[in-house]
């Protein structure tokens, strides 16, 4: 594993050429700190904040004790107050390693993959090996009311918060579930799109349905990691629109086999499965 303080992602494979070692190899693995990835993004975390970050891996691969392959789906849950989060080509890159070893069991595998990822993350992580079929059975959409009808004219393709607010001459608090299926941002080493679904369910004033679609569209040239894109959106719909309660869950679409699905909410949350069509 690499070195958790070198946190600047350029230092890291994402963006450059790279062998593809198909042996266990976890000093693949390029932890970056978790801090210093919001600083750069200009998230501000709460102690009040809840969520984690759900990774799938559906490309997940080992050699059993007789040299037959293995094949699953991979579940590995973050805690938000992890110290490091790591590079996702680092990650794919180490879950290739896999391919041509051998475990004894399942078990084995489980546990080396729980001590390795535990370490580069700096907190400890939930790892699941699932059955093809079991992943299959996974719901296919989200509850809510879809944004994607709206009709609007924008020029906003950066960040912009102020597009945020309540509707007019509505009172009283609402209880909304929300979703956009629009939503791209950038990567910000490779400069590549990274599509998803955006979730939102909140409790407070009434929030404007249009400019809330315009807000989420403003991040089609922001240039950020998938975890904190999640969380700058919640922090902007918190601060500009007097929410009591909030959940927003960002479900990314995969690279490489992996996708990153980051959830943030004011109550202690996780993040519920779910397998969108895109996914």
């Amino acid at each position: 594993m690499k070195d958790a303080m070198d946190d600047n992602p350029g230092h890291g494979p994402l963006g450059q050429g790279s062998e593809y070692v198909d042996t266990y190899s976890p000093e693949l693995l390029f932890p970056m700190s978790r801090a210093q990835c919001r600083e750069r993004a200009d998230v501000t975390p709460r102690s009040t904040w809840s969520g984690e970050d759900r990774w799938t891996g559906y490309e997940f691969s080992w050699l059993d004790a007789q040299g037959l392959p293995r094949v699953v789906a991979l579940i590995c849950t973050v805690p938000v107050t992890s110290t490091s989060v790591v590079e996702s080509k680092s990650f794919k890159l180490y879950l290739n390693g896999f391919a041509q070893t051998r475990y004894a069991s399942h078990e084995a595998v489980r546990e080396t993959l729980t001590e390795d990822l535990s370490r580069a993350f700096g907190a400890p992580v939930g790892i699941e090996l699932l059955a093809l079929d079991d992943l299959g059975r996974w719901p296919r959409c989200l509850p809510g009311t879809s944004l994607d009808d709206r009709v609007l004219e924008t020029q906003q393709y950066q960040r912009t918060a102020g597009l945020l607010g309540l509707k007019s001459g509505q009172g009283g608090i609402v209880h909304e579930q929300l979703k956009t299926d629009l939503f791209r941002s950038l990567c910000p080493v490779t400069a590549q799109p990274d599509w998803a679904t955006i979730w939102i369910d909140y409790r407070g004033p009434a929030i404007d349905h249009q400019g809330l679609l315009a807000y989420l569209i403003s991040y089609r040239q922001h240039q950020a990691f998938h975890e904190t894109t999640i969380e700058l959106i919640f922090q902007d719909i918190l601060a500009h629109c007097g929410c009591s309660e909030l959940t927003v869950y960002g479900l990314f679409q995969r690279r490489g086999g992996l996708d990153i699905n980051p959830i943030r909410s004011t109550a202690e949350t996780q993040a519920f499965r779910v397998r969108l069509p895109r996914q």
